[in-house]
């Protein structure tokens, strides 16, 4: 199959107007200008892009990877595979152990079929005065043989596990979890400049939603923010949903530390695509009003009911400078970083990569989506 548009982004460039070229599931041949043959589908003024990658998402559509049922996760991966997400993490939030070990079992199987990229463990192992929507009674201190447990009933398919720096065993618990071949994060956490420094020391390679749930700056308590944005291998995970950070903070943050560094996620929940009402995260009872998620008769925030298109309209919307710039920017943020702080391989649209891609109106609004070759939905 051979595609063109008014505007090919690989991920890493922007070509101009070009073509991309599918078989068998893979990009086999991506160019600028015209292609050497007829092309089978003309995309017009549309812009072709990788598809999404979302490294923490809890859920959407009505349900939650927590239930950790086939119909759970096939809701969640159709909501946001709609809005662009062609690969995913499923996100679990802190639990009692019994319950993890469940989910993490029954997760497994899906991402040894290639629905979903891996398993987040966001928690168990977070500060209480940190912990934001996460129940507090499950909270607790990195206990070497539950660790161990759950990293085994993930049969490998844990990817990356969130845990906060300061408590007791995290450190030898990060060591752990990076030998076992996953991702350690740092977030929900009231660590120091120095303790986060450990951690990051120890192996920890990403900020878990930076700046929220975490100590905040302060100029003589730089605190984990810090600690992370001046590490080269540190990435960090941003949410531009509007709501959780105000749009300054983004700026900066890119302007700080490079595009490079920098991935955007969803911490989207049940309610991403659905009206607002009564939700659940986790244990946790929500209420959703004007599209806002906070725990039921509490301000905190409950994740989101964000899905990535919508992060890369506000991050080239809120973006100074040259738009054509911003949103090559936003797409390497939405598609190549999260690949690379997951330590997988983040080819985007180039030969021998899978055939996962958006398609763009002038305006970004999604169009239409494939993935591994083949159209999630009709073509618009």
């Amino acid at each position: 199959m051979l595609l063109s548009a008014g505007s090919v982004l690989t991920g890493t460039s922007s070509l101009g107007a070009g073509w991309v070229e599918i078989e068998s599931g893979l990009v086999v041949g991506v160019g600028s200008g015209t292609p050497a043959r007829p092309v089978d589908v003309d995309l017009a003024d549309a812009v072709i892009a990788p598809g999404f990658v979302d490294m923490h998402v809890h859920g959407g559509g009505g349900a939650a990877f927590f239930e950790a049922t086939d119909d759970a996760v096939a809701a969640s991966l159709a909501l946001h595979r709609r809005h662009g997400t062609t690969a995913m993490v499923a996100s679990l939030v802190s639990d009692h152990q019994q319950t993890l070990l469940q989910q993490v079992g029954a997760l497994a199987g899906h991402v040894e079929s290639g629905e979903l990229l891996g398993i987040h463990l966001e928690g168990p192992w977070l500060a209480a005065r940190r912990c934001g929507a996460h129940e507090p009674s499950a909270l607790r201190s990195p206990d070497p043989a539950e660790v161990e447990a759950l990293l085994a009933a993930g049969r490998g398919a844990v990817r990356m596990v969130t845990l906060a720096p300061e408590l007791p065993g995290a450190i030898e618990a990060i060591r752990r979890i990076v030998g076992a071949g996953a991702v350690a994060a740092i977030g929900h956490t009231d660590a120091t400049y120095e303790q986060a420094r450990a951690a990051i020391d120890a192996g920890a390679t990403v900020a878990t939603h930076l700046f929220n749930a975490m100590r905040p700056v302060h100029h003589r308590d730089p605190g984990p923010v810090v600690a992370a944005l001046e590490d080269p291998r540190v990435t960090v995970e941003l949410i531009t949903d509007g709501v959780h950070l105000h749009p300054a903070l983004p700026r900066l943050v890119t302007a700080d530390v490079g595009a490079d560094r920098v991935a955007l996620v969803t911490d989207a929940m049940a309610a991403a695509g659905m009206a607002d009402g009564a939700y659940r995260l986790g244990s946790l009872a929500v209420d959703v009003s004007g599209g806002v998620a906070r725990v039921a008769g509490t301000d905190t925030i409950a994740g989101s009911t964000a899905t990535m298109d919508t992060l890369l309209s506000k991050a080239v919307e809120h973006a100074s400078g040259d738009r054509e710039e911003a949103l090559l920017t936003a797409i390497r943020q939405l598609c190549i970083n999260p690949l690379r702080a997951l330590n997988l391989p983040s080819p985007g649209l180039s030969p021998g990569g899978p055939a996962d891609l958006v398609v763009l109106s002038p305006e970004l609004a999604i169009r239409s989506v494939m993935r591994q070759g083949s159209w999630v939905q009709e073509r618009a």
